[in-house]
């Protein structure tokens, strides 16, 4: 007898939008080796209710905003599904310590968001999207090339396809090779250095999206996002 299926978590308008991928050769090898992991007692992040929680807490039509990360943060208790955001309580990943300096620079703020958790920006429209959606425990990139990166391809080039006017937040060189599926003569693209502190010294600081983002919202007789929606405890 073969194990029953269990059904897909995953919002229905990405299942529509998405759904077809499932059952390709490259997403079934992904699952076989996720599933292997499992079986080898490997620790992965996030857990599987939160793979695409950046799916599941925003409606295909309700995006209006791109945030593309790397992979899931690779310590315990951070990963929740969401790119560079970490549960209520965590400590401040060092990248995530870097958006609030620049968001507090950019936007003219005195007081540094506490919170970590940034389901807030989800909620308004902002798409946290990592290329990669799992990751073993304290091992970077482990999961890079075994199936994410061309299921994360479709989904921008299907969403870009189905949208319009759609702003991108394309930070570092691995969220920048997304930017060749994205047609610039309908939807925004604003790249910048990563925010990492290895990095984020060379362009993030300064870059000023956040003010960029919400004068193109704007303009698009759109909400502006409130960046510190939650964040502030």
């Amino acid at each position: 007898m073969t194990a029953k299926k269990r059904p897909l978590q995953l919002h229905a308008s990405w299942q529509a939008l998405l759904g077809d991928q499932f059952d390709l050769p490259y997403m079934r090898s992904l699952r076989d080796f996720l599933l292997d992991q499992k079986r080898l007692g490997k620790v992965v992040y996030p857990s599987g209710d939160k793979i695409f929680a950046a799916m599941n807490l925003l409606p295909v039509d309700q995006v209006k905003v791109v945030l593309i990360g790397q992979d899931p943060y690779h310590g315990p208790g951070q990963a929740q599904g969401l790119c560079f955001s970490v549960p209520e309580g965590v400590q401040l990943p060092p990248s995530l310590r870097n958006i609030y300096r620049e968001i507090q620079t950019d936007l003219g703020l005195t007081t540094m968001p506490k919170s970590g958790d940034l389901t807030a920006w989800a909620s308004q429209g902002v798409l946290l999207l990592n290329a990669v959606l799992t990751v073993e425990h304290a091992k970077a990139g482990s999961h890079q090339g075994r199936g994410w990166e061309q299921f994360t391809d479709m989904l921008v080039e299907r969403l870009t396809e189905k949208l319009e006017g759609l702003i991108f937040l394309l930070w570092g060189s691995y969220a920048q090779k997304k930017g060749q599926l994205i047609d610039t003569s309908r939807h925004h693209v604003l790249t910048a250095p990563h925010p990492s502190p290895l990095s984020a010294h060379r362009g993030f600081f300064g870059c000023g999206h956040f003010s960029q983002v919400n004068r193109i919202l704007e303009a698009q007789q759109l909400p502006a996002i409130d960046w510190q929606a939650g964040l502030i405890r």
